[in-house]
């Protein structure tokens, strides 16, 4: 049987992203309000494979070296696995957006793999992220969307036509938070 997958942002999503942008400090890290309950029922209670997707501008550069990144990386993926929340794959890139790269979100170079390919169901699985590149990127991989928009408003006024649009095509569920995402995950899975 091929797998579903949850594709699911980092920032924003999992933890809180601050308005100075990337978490480079320990001062900076605030995980979303009940994600560690939420994620835990949906580990253990549905079939999906998880992954982390995620941009994170400049990593690696001397904007944004390893060494601020990665222990509060490790230390994030150790807090989901001590809630049973074990992540299949993490995938990052770290380019500038005016890089243009392929692995930036919403493009999809990063996620080659799951494409064509039978041992995944991609029209059946989700990517969950808080910016509407999310669900952009949703649509690039042919699945729907789930939008977390804690931030009214956050970049919304030149996307209009390209939120409406996406609504009718690739956007399953709009939310603040990760119980109605489970509460969703939950009816489509019973």
């Amino acid at each position: 049987m091929a797998k579903r997958i949850l594709f699911i942002d980092r920032d924003g999503t999992l933890i809180i992203e601050p308005q100075s942008g990337n978490i480079d400090s320990w001062d900076k890290l605030e995980f979303l309000p009940h994600v560690f309950k939420y994620m835990n029922l949906i580990a253990t209670e549905f079939d999906y494979e998880l992954v982390i997707v995620s941009n994170q501008d400049g990593l690696g550069t001397e904007y944004f070296p390893y060494e601020h990144f990665q222990p509060i990386q490790d230390f994030i993926m150790k807090a989901f696995k001590n809630e049973d929340v074990n992540f299949e794959a993490v995938y990052i890139d770290g380019s500038f957006k005016e890089d243009k790269s392929p692995n930036r979100k919403p493009r999809i170079g990063m996620l080659t793999q799951y494409l064509n390919n039978p041992d995944y169901d991609i029209e059946n699985s989700f990517v969950i992220g808080d910016r509407i590149t999310d669900v952009q990127m949703a649509k690039n991989l042919g699945c729907k969307g789930i939008w977390i928009h804690r931030r009214d408003g956050l970049g919304l006024k030149e996307l209009t036509d390209t939120v409406e649009v996406l609504r009718e095509t690739s956007l399953a569920l709009e939310t603040k938070g990760w119980e109605d995402i489970y509460d969703f995950l939950k009816k489509i899975n019973s």
